[in-house]
């Protein structure tokens, strides 16, 4: 009879030890998927997913309300090697990381209203920086009076260079207070205002100064009027 009292007590010492190394392993797998997820979030362009829909009185629009209307659909561009280039008729051309025209340059806001071609529009607060400070520091060489933009997919478009400066145009980094989207153009997209969506050029690469004014971008060269203007 004792024999098998004993046989009974290690039976459930070894069935409670059983259970509690499931308990451990199964939170230990717990907490490893926990962070793989919040990893999975933080390497996802910082996104912080905090989208406000009013700005001082004005209702906004969603940044889901937009079409996807992009020549190759969204791009998705790896911020620790992507490089922002500032080229042409510059006396000093510069190349930036993703962070350097965060820190380097004071960044502004302005609500507008981008209208697509298609027929449809949406309003939202723009977060970024001003193209004309950063052409500042690329010393812009007289002659030029044209400012090219490409994008990571082969798209580009352009504007007067006087168009860039007095109007302030910024090439934004968040929309709504949420850091653009690769859908929305992370990491840069152009606020042209008062022009036409096709101008808002998203994924932008490089900003070439030129003196070309006739550059036809990738709609203009298929009949788009240039100018763009509502």
């Amino acid at each position: 009879m004792s024999y098998l009292v004993g046989v009974t007590v290690t039976s459930k010492r070894l069935l409670s030890t059983a259970i509690l190394l499931l308990l451990l392993v199964t939170a230990i797998i717990f907490v490893g998927i926990m962070i793989w997820w919040t990893g999975t979030i933080n390497d996802s362009n910082d996104i912080d997913y905090v989208e406000i829909r009013e700005y001082e009185g004005q209702g906004l629009s969603s940044i889901n309300s937009f079409r996807e209307n992009s020549i190759k659909g969204p791009q998705y561009i790896d911020e620790e090697n992507y490089t922002l280039t500032v080229t042409g008729l510059v006396n000093n051309e510069q190349e930036y990381t993703y962070d350097e025209v965060l820190s380097n340059y004071q960044s502004f806001k302005k609500v507008v209203t981008l209208r697509c071609v298609e027929g449809w529009s949406v309003t939202i607060l723009w977060e970024g920086i001003q193209v004309k400070d950063i052409l500042a520091d690329a010393q812009v060489d007289p002659t030029a009076n044209t400012v090219i933009f490409y994008a990571y997919d082969g798209y580009s478009t352009s504007l007067p260079l006087d168009y860039i400066i007095d109007n302030n145009i910024v090439i934004a980094y968040k929309m709504n207070n949420v850091t653009l989207p690769p859908e929305r153009g992370f990491p840069f997209q152009l606020v042209a205002e008062s022009k036409w969506g096709y101008k808002w050029i998203k994924w932008i690469t490089t900003i070439e100064l030129s003196a070309n004014e006739d550059y036809r971008g990738y709609w203009e060269s298929r009949g788009y009027p240039n100018n763009a203007d509502l």
